[in-house]
């Protein structure tokens, strides 16, 4: 994986002391785990009060692929799936909602070198989540942002509610995606 900052302990400290929303602070961490020795990959995972809401790898993107896959055809094998994950995986990011580990990391140098208002609006989801959770963004944007949820990933619409919340401009009408 391609360091952003130099290490990945610098990469957590911008991602989480830096960058992140003081109303986050706490609650949002970011972890990585490296698999290189055993089956040679790494995760990145997003977790919010403890709990793992988003991943980041090869694998995960794979096994995710071959799992909706599987609900529509039930003699769907990894084989099939493995072949058909090549060509899911050169789709645009913002035809999918799953991403490797690679795709984060280069949507975090993307978004180091934007605006905030250029990535609030970036057509890159991850990049757009990080822009959510990012102390820049003031409540008179957010509010804005609001009545754009439901054009949002279903994955990245829980970030957009979850900063609303933590705001304190929560509202009803968009419930908390689980």
């Amino acid at each position: 994986m391609k360091r952003i900052l130099g290490s990945w302990s610098g990469m957590r400290n911008y991602l989480e002391q830096e960058m992140l929303a003081d109303s986050l602070k706490g609650r949002v961490q970011y972890f990585c785990n490296s698999f290189r020795k055993t089956y040679g990959f790494e995760l990145i995972e997003i977790r919010v009060d403890g709990r793992a809401r988003k991943r980041f790898s090869w694998q995960t993107t794979a096994f995710q692929h071959y799992r909706e896959k599987q609900k529509q055809c039930h003699d769907y094998t990894p084989r099939d799936a493995w072949r058909e994950f090549h060509r899911f995986i050169r789709l645009p990011v913002e035809e999918r909602e799953e991403f490797t580990d690679e795709e984060f990391c280069e949507a975090l140098k993307i978004y180091r070198s934007l605006s905030i208002q250029e990535s609030l609006y970036h057509s890159n989801p991850i990049i757009r989540m990080f822009a959510i959770l990012d102390r820049r963004v003031g409540k008179r944007s957010l509010l804005k942002l609001s009545q754009q949820i439901q054009k949002q990933p279903h994955w990245l619409q829980y970030f957009y509610c979850l900063r609303l919340k933590a705001e304190h401009l929560y509202l009803n009408e968009y419930p908390l995606p689980r």
